[in-house]
């Protein structure tokens, strides 16, 4: 059982993993938009509306779909204080139940953004702005892939912190690691 779990845990890693590299490449594309931006109104006394809003539906997917590929990659802040100097048993149930948690954030997240984002798409939201750029659901549908993201790592997660329950080895956690009295 706890083979098919790490078995599992690695295909929702590589969902994640794969996801997270494409959304950063939109951060290359927003410094390039945005110094676009800055070119077009400093040296040529110009600018454009659909370009300006083209910034927020780039920061979208860089904020939104890389928190899962942060929190595989263990770059999210977090204070280690306390947990390094716990007992083993104790960190991995601190684990299971901080994944579990996610798992319900993520879920309620999506059931509350969806309809949010189908409202805006039935009626064909756009920018409210002249020459601002239209489909504004799909800048809203980041939202609930964001999570369904972060859905995925915690679910991930709570199989990997599920296995030395189950009788399995522990992976060495990095943080542990790190942060642990030698």
């Amino acid at each position: 059982m706890t083979v098919l779990f790490e078995k599992w845990a690695r295909g929702l890693d590589a969902i994640v993993e794969a996801c997270g590299w494409v959304a950063a490449w939109t951060g290359l594309a927003l410094v390039l938009v945005m110094a676009g931006n800055v070119l077009l109104r400093y040296l040529f006394h110009t600018g454009s509306v659909a370009m300006q809003e083209l910034e927020w539906h780039l920061m979208s997917p860089l904020t939104l779909l890389c928190i899962a590929y942060t929190i595989k990659h263990e770059g999210h802040v977090r204070v280690d204080i306390l947990y390094a100097h716990l007992p083993p048993r104790l960190r991995q149930a601190i684990d299971l139940f901080s994944a579990l948690s996610v798992v319900a954030l993520a879920v309620i997240v999506i059931v509350l953004s969806w309809p949010y984002v189908m409202q805006s798409y039935r009626i064909s939201e756009g920018s409210p702005d002249p020459g601002g750029l239209p489909y504004r659901f799909i800048l809203k549908a980041m939202i609930p892939a964001g999570f369904v993201l972060l859905l995925l790592q915690s679910l991930s997660a709570t199989l990997r912190a599920l296995i030395p329950f189950l009788g399995g080895a522990a992976e060495p956690s990095a943080r542990v690691s790190a942060d642990a009295p030698q």
